[in-house]
């Protein structure tokens, strides 16, 4: 029920923004905005289409627009920071987290990066270098530097007297991390021991040596299925020399996750996944065409193909009725087998040890399915045109096609992974290509040779 709240929500608040700025009561607006949480704010402007999205922001409190910048899709939140001066930008990203400020400045135009740099004060523009020198997408430009470290050789009422004096945690705080003097991870120390223990006993007594760390280049999505795998809130980021860096939270975690799930299923249909649901009509066909166009490409081989058996065709007229059932079936299983390969590889499954079982079992499955559905189309077909060789033709190209489509679903993103080309993006474009080409020659090529 959460999300439907929230997409109640969104709906009525951007229903009462839409009224009041048709209205011209932008007072009232401002008023709303102000009372509105940063999150549910990038959520009404990214749910708002470009001209109403421009005036929204314009509305927005300046001591929040930072919070809101870092809750926006990249999409969306460059479209909005062309609309703003470089001296804006800087001050809106000052009290950032590390994590956030380099996601942002990422994400700027070279020429608009130099500029906000150029408008930072000494302290934030070494703070951003800090953050923009760790690798995209890497465990260092997910994590935060906002720790609390401790001294072993320290009683837990020492530690409970350093933290009354800082006054407060950083958000997220479960565990503290226990250094030495050169800043080497040791181990963590939980708050809940710290609130339960005695406080005269030493923090070596009750921390935890064998916490796992996260080394700095790690990728985001490994960092992902680590959280997933041992249930973490945090855990610390170390050099190559162990020294603690900085600390990953569940929450940039979650944004992770939900990211790599839109881009697996954004990709297939060769859309980003950052972009903007109400982009303008342009620079949306652009983007589109680019995969419109590749699919033209594989469209027309299959159709070169098929070209060859044009006297076969008009021969039989009846083989271009049915010449479209053989490459949808194999398109369909192979998608199938392709979409639970990804899904794999992204979780973590699938590796060096188990690919020759895994082709072997999706070869197993399309030679199962080949059999029961080329009996049965054969049949339908036998029944229909009182022709029982035409029903073996088309039964033989549907075996061969599916047996086609399993290998291809399982062998073509791990053939792409190993190339670093995104198997969720392309390899839907490169499944099509084989299951129509092998589907039209099984069942044109078998038709010609014993019908023709």
């Amino acid at each position: 029920m959460p999300e439907v709240f929230e997409q109640d929500y969104t709906l009525e608040q951007l229903q009462k923004v839409t009224k009041a700025l048709n209205s011209g009561q932008f007072v009232q607006v401002r008023r709303m905005l102000a009372e509105t949480a940063p999150c549910d704010t990038a959520l009404l402007l990214e749910s708002s289409p470009h001209k109403v999205r421009s005036m929204l922001w314009q509305l927005v409190d300046p001591d929040i627009q930072g919070d809101v910048l870092e809750e926006l899709s990249e999409d969306v939140r460059l479209g909005i920071i062309a609309q703003m001066e470089p001296e804006l930008i800087a001050a809106a990203t000052e009290d950032m987290d590390d994590d956030d400020l380099g996601d942002v400045l990422r994400s700027l135009p070279d020429t608009v990066y130099q500029d906000v740099i150029g408008a930072m004060d000494s302290q934030d523009r070494e703070r951003a270098t800090q953050a923009l020198s760790y690798k995209e997408h890497s465990a260092g430009a997910l994590m935060s530097t906002d720790t609390v470290t401790i001294r072993p050789d320290v009683t837990l009422e020492v530690v409970f007297r350093y933290l009354r004096l800082k006054g407060e945690l950083p958000n997220g705080t479960d565990e503290l991390y226990v250094v030495d003097k050169d800043n080497c991870f040791l181990g963590t120390l939980s708050v809940n021991t710290l609130l339960t223990k005695s406080p005269d006993s030493m923090v070596r007594d009750w921390m935890d040596e064998d916490k796992e760390t996260i080394p700095i280049s790690m990728d985001e999505s490994e960092v992902a299925q680590l959280f997933e795998r041992h249930n973490w809130i945090s855990a610390p980021v170390v050099d190559d020399n162990a020294h603690l860096l900085g600390r990953v939270t569940i929450d940039d975690v979650v944004d992770v996750i939900r990211e790599d799930a839109e881009h697996s299923l954004l990709s297939m249909a060769g859309l980003e996944d950052e972009e903007d649901t109400f982009a303008p009509v342009l620079k949306s066909s652009q983007r589109r065409s680019i995969w419109l166009g590749i699919n033209l490409l594989t469209a027309l081989m299959a159709a070169f193909v098929a070209s060859f058996f044009e006297g076969t065709l008009d021969i039989l007229p009846i083989l271009a009725v049915l010449n479209g059932i053989v490459p949808s079936m194999g398109g369909v299983a192979g998608s199938q087998t392709l979409t639970l390969v990804i899904r794999g590889i992204a979780l973590g499954h699938i590796n060096q040890t188990n690919q020759k079982f895994l082709m072997g079992k999706e070869l197993a499955i399309g030679a199962l399915n080949g059999v029961l559905w080329s009996v049965l189309i054969a049949g339908v077909i036998a029944i229909w045109q009182w022709d029982f060789t035409l029903g073996a033709v088309i039964a033989f190209a549907m075996f061969m096609n599916l047996v086609a489509a399993g290998i291809a679903g399982a062998s073509i993103p791990i053939m792409l992974k190993k190339m670093n080309i995104d198997p969720a993006l392309a390899g839907s474009v490169v499944l099509t290509t084989v299951t129509d080409i092998v589907g039209i020659f099984a069942f044109l090529g078998t038709a010609t040779w014993l019908l023709v």
